[in-house]
């Protein structure tokens, strides 16, 4: 059974907007899922409705299979999600604080959230920074910081919305690094960009958006073709011909 089931998922916003057009959508459990669309495709809203952010008003989203609709704080705890804008997501008067909050909310016993904290710091190269302010830290530092958040409650899924905005390169490789890790290690990953050339060469599958429906669902290298059209940039190494390499090599 698909780790997340999407049926026939639509939603429209109060403005009139319809933000996702009658979706469907199956992702088995430890795939690296790259979805791509222009601004105002759907991404976003898409990744909100896989943790219950969103409850669905016309179709059903199920995770693990669970209803997200009648179990959204369960969808919650199972599918992490990274937002854009990294600072909205920072809680903590310090790294490990902000890190804690998640397991804190599941009323465990404080011996278990300090285990859980300080194993998800040293997943993700933190460590050193447990007592630092959040907001102090880098772009690329920030991200880490989420990540070692969603890692904290056990989330075996990573909703990741637009993780290498604003970074500098070496904050791309930090991040990209650290999500390349956690899906060799297991984790099922589900990353809306609209820039690929920052993560293609790791995808399993490239779901491309427009005016809230998928419009293309396959094996990257066959579905970038011509992506130019739904307003994403194919990515220069796949325009001549070649493969396209990855940021870490």
């Amino acid at each position: 059974m698909p780790i997340i089931e999407v049926e026939n998922l639509s939603h429209r916003f109060a403005d009139g907007t319809q933000a996702l057009d009658n979706v469907c959508l199956r992702i088995e459990k430890g795939e690296f899922i790259v979805v791509a669309g222009a601004n105002g495709s759907g991404k976003t809203t898409l990744l909100r409705h896989l943790n219950g952010l969103i409850r669905p008003q016309k179709g059903s989203v199920h995770v693990d299979g669970l209803s997200v609709a009648r179990k959204p704080a369960k969808a919650t705890q199972k599918v992490g999600m990274v937002f854009q804008e990294a600072d909205s997501q920072l809680v903590g008067e310090t790294v490990f604080d902000d890190v804690a909050f998640g397991p804190e909310n599941l009323c465990l016993p404080r011996p278990e959230i300090n285990m859980r904290v300080s194993e998800a710091l040293d997943r993700v190269h933190m460590t050193a920074f447990a007592d630092h302010r959040p907001h102090q830290l880098s772009g690329g530092e920030k991200r880490r910081v989420a990540i070692a958040g969603i890692l904290a409650m056990h989330s075996g899924i990573l909703a990741l919305d637009e993780p290498f905005s604003n970074l500098d390169y070496p904050g791309v490789r930090q991040v990209l690094r650290q999500i390349v890790s956690l899906h060799q290690s297991g984790h099922t990953i589900v990353l809306a960009t609209h820039d690929l050339s920052k993560v293609l060469a790791h995808g399993d599958r490239l779901i491309v958006m427009a005016a809230g429906r998928i419009v293309r669902d396959g094996r990257p290298e066959v579905v970038v073709k011509g992506i130019d059209q739904y307003g994403v940039r194919e990515p220069f190494a796949s325009r001549q011909g070649m493969a396209i390499a990855s940021w870490l090599s």
